[in-house]
């Protein structure tokens, strides 16, 4: 019998990553979901095929224990999703120091330290690896009506070093791909208008999680796919509508 893959999903306790850990789980995966309470969410049912970590992922601690729950647990770690992640848009010269250190601890220090551990634990176990980051198609195609310069810094930086990743461990079968999503219908967006939400994209939709979590999965199992940047977005990313 072959032996159930662990995933690791961050931000998990609502919206996208909520929706990706009931994906995984249906596709028959350990998984080890972490948010900052996510023990206390009640998003999901105990079982022998989830592991919930409380923790602020842009500690060190925070990583260093899911990687231990993952381990003691299942045995292994084969597929990592880096979902956790903060956006906030105001104009660029309204940004505080503040507002950029939140931005850099959970949109970048989220992303590297459990990236660090996940990929070491990945080449001792020697059988290749996914990890799949969300990030924004505002990384790379600004919105007029939507200033988010900051924040794109931490956005285009995980595509950046995606990239640079997928290249580095291609020959250890590690894959390290990204989904960009555009505007997504999840609890980030309760309180902004749906029409005006329905113009940040020429096909005039909002994506729905369900969809994301299918783009995650595709990537996360797709053998020879990496370096990929995967829009779901609308055609948001296609340029000016």
């Amino acid at each position: 019998m072959e032996k159930k893959k662990t995933a690791v999903v961050t931000g998990a306790s609502q919206g996208l990553g909520a929706e990706l850990v009931k994906s995984f789980l249906k596709r028959g995966y350990n998984v080890v979901a972490n948010s900052r309470h996510i023990s206390e969410s009640k998003a999901f049912e105990k079982s022998d095929q989830i592991e919930l970590v409380d923790g602020d992922i842009g500690q060190f601690d925070t990583a260093k224990r899911i990687l231990s729950a993952a381990l003691k647990r299942f045995g292994s770690i084969d597929a990592l999703v880096n979902n956790a992640g903060i956006f906030f848009p105001k104009p660029f010269i309204e940004y505080t120091q503040e507002d950029f250190k939140r931005l850099l601890s959970t949109n970048v220090e989220g992303f590297l330290y459990i990236t660090q551990l996940a990929i070491m634990q990945m080449l001792e176990q020697g059988t290749g690896g996914s990890v799949v980051s969300i990030t924004t198609s505002m990384a790379e195609h600004p919105i007029a009506g939507m200033p988010a310069a900051v924040p794109m810094i931490t956005k285009g930086g995980l595509n950046s070093i995606s990239l640079s990743l997928a290249m580095e461990y291609a020959k250890e079968g590690i894959r390290v791909n990204v989904v960009a999503p555009g505007i997504m219908d999840t609890p980030m967006h309760k309180n902004n208008p749906k029409d005006f939400l329905k113009t940040l994209s020429p096909m005039g939709t909002i994506s729905d999680p369900k969809e994301l979590a299918e783009a995650v999965l595709f990537l996360t199992e797709s053998s020879t796919i990496t370096g990929e940047i995967l829009h779901v977005d609308g055609g948001s990313h296609l340029g000016r509508w």
